[in-house]
Parts: C-alpha cells; sequence; structure tokens
C-alpha cells in the first residue's frame, strides 16, 4: 500500500528502516564467521569489501560487496511501496547506517557498495552508468578509493540525466559522505601513497 508522499511520520519510518539495515555489518560478520579475526583490527580498520580482501580471502570480499550493496537495494525495495519519497529517505537511511552504525559505536564503512546498491534499485541505469565509471576509472588507475571517489561524483550527473532532480539531490548527498569518508584516501592519493588493487 502506497503511503502519502512527503508525509514526515512516513519518511521517518522509512529512513530508520533502512537505517537499520544498513547498519549490519556483513564484512565483520564474515571475517569472524570465516575464523580471520575482527576485520577493525586488520589494515585500515575498515568493515568494507575492500579491507575484507586483505584477509586474503577474495570470495569473502566479494560476498562482503554484494551483501553491503544489496542492503542499500533492499532498503530501496521494501520501502518503495510506500512511494518514491520514501524510497529515497530509505536509500539516505541505509547509506548512513553503513557509515555511522549504532552497533559499532557508529565507525562502519564507507559507504561507496551501498551507495551504488541504492542507485542501482533508484534507477538501474544511474546504478550502473556509476557502477560502469567505477569499473572504467579502477582498471585505468588500479585505485579503488579513485574509482570510488569518481563513480559518486558522477552519480549527480547520471541522475540529472536519467531521473530527476530528487534523485540527483540524493546521488550529491551520498557522494559528500562517500568523499568526507575518503579524506584519508585522498591525501594518500595526492602524495602518492596509496595502495593500488592490485598490490601485495
Amino acid at each position: 500500500m502506497e503511503m502519502a508522499q512527503g508525509d514526515l511520520p512516513t519518511l521517518f519510518m522509512a529512513a530508520l528502516g533502512g537505517y537499520l539495515l544498513g547498519t549490519i555489518p556483513f564484512g565483520l560478520i564474515l571475517t569472524r564467521l570465516a575464523g580471520k579475526g575482527d576485520i577493525r583490527a586488520m589494515g585500515s580498520g575498515n568493515i568494507g569489501a575492500t579491507n575484507v580482501l586483505r584477509t586474503g580471502s577474495k570470495a569473502l570480499a566479494a560476498l562482503t560487496l554484494l551483501l553491503d550493496g544489496g542492503k542499500g537495494a533492499l532498503a530501496v525495495l521494501v520501502f518503495a511501496l510506500w512511494g518514491r519519497d520514501a524510497a529515497l529517505a530509505a536509500a539516505a537511511g541505509s547509506l548512513t547506517g553503513h557509515i555511522f552504525p549504532l552497533w559499532l559505536k557508529f565507525r562502519g564503512g564507507k559507504g561507496v557498495a551501498t551507495a551504488l546498491g541504492t542507485l542501482l534499485a533508484l534507477n538501474w541505469l544511474v546504478g550502473l552508468l556509476a557502477c560502469v565509471t567505477w569499473l572504467v576509472v579502477g582498471f585505468l588507475f588500479r585505485y579503488s578509493s579513485l574509482a570510488a571517489l569518481a563513480a559518486m561524483a558522477a552519480a549527480p550527473l547520471y541522475a540529472l540525466w536519467r531521473d530527476d532532480p530528487s534523485m540527483a539531490t540524493y546521488a550529491a548527498l551520498a557522494a559528500i559522505l562517500v568523499w568526507l569518508r575518503h579524506t584519508g584516501n585522498i591525501r594518500r592519493l595526492f602524495s602518492g601513497e596509496e595502495t593500488k588493487i592490485d598490490a601485495d
């Protein structure tokens, strides 16, 4: 049943539901189940797929990537039943939940996979274009962080082209959050100290 667009209680519930989905720390759960220990004590300390890859398990990293993206997409698809505004609120909630999970003292991931998952669910073409941007930049320059930054920077432009201003606004806010979480990576990119995708 679709609820009234812009209804504040509805938007709050959608954002809260999305947030709770977003807080599920799949990287942490999977590495512990696999006997790899606490991912927060490894590498960058991040719970996302890139840091999970540092455990040496590509399968765990790929599964983390899929599940982190999937929870963002699921939040959108579930609350889209309440309308487009609720879907956007749920998208924002899930991304915020992944980056600032209550259960982990608000220290979560960098949000790239979850953001891309929400974009794919909101508008598959916008999400696909952002994913392709990630792949192209990652292939050309071999930096995961640079690929993520480029994909998120381009997403609002794709949204303006293929969707509407509300989608573009969400994509812009998502890009800002992701970029803020990558400040350390940006510094390392400029100093030439960032680790490449295929580096040991």
